[in-house]
């Protein structure tokens, strides 16, 4: 495949991703799809701490979790290893390939 078929491809994915998000976008604007109507600070009301019974709010929505605490420090930092990884083979690659193409 030719490279300038691969940049028409790559060109025409991405205006159709983002005619999709707009689109979605524009379907949840309509429908005030995410809005508490029972408070009126507009979208993203549940950001204001100041917000009337927030306490209310909160605890009926917590998370209790069986998981002890150390596993999930665990997989926080073996996911930034991981992700580190990535970006070291990624960034070898790219360097690489900038030495082929000079």
């Amino acid at each position: 495949m030719s490279c300038k078929r691969k940049t028409l491809i790559l060109r025409v994915a991405t205006v159709l991703a983002a005619v999709a998000a707009l689109a979605c976008a524009a379907v949840i604007i309509a429908q005030h799809l995410g809005l508490n109507e029972a408070y009126d600070f507009g979208a993203g009301a549940y950001y204001y701490a100041d917000a009337p019974q927030l306490q209310d709010i909160t605890t009926d929505a917590q998370y209790a979790t069986t998981v002890p605490r150390w596993v999930h420090f665990v997989l926080f930092f073996a996911w930034g290893f991981l992700m580190y990884r990535l970006w070291v083979w990624v960034d070898k690659k790219g360097k690489k390939n900038d030495v082929r193409e000079a």
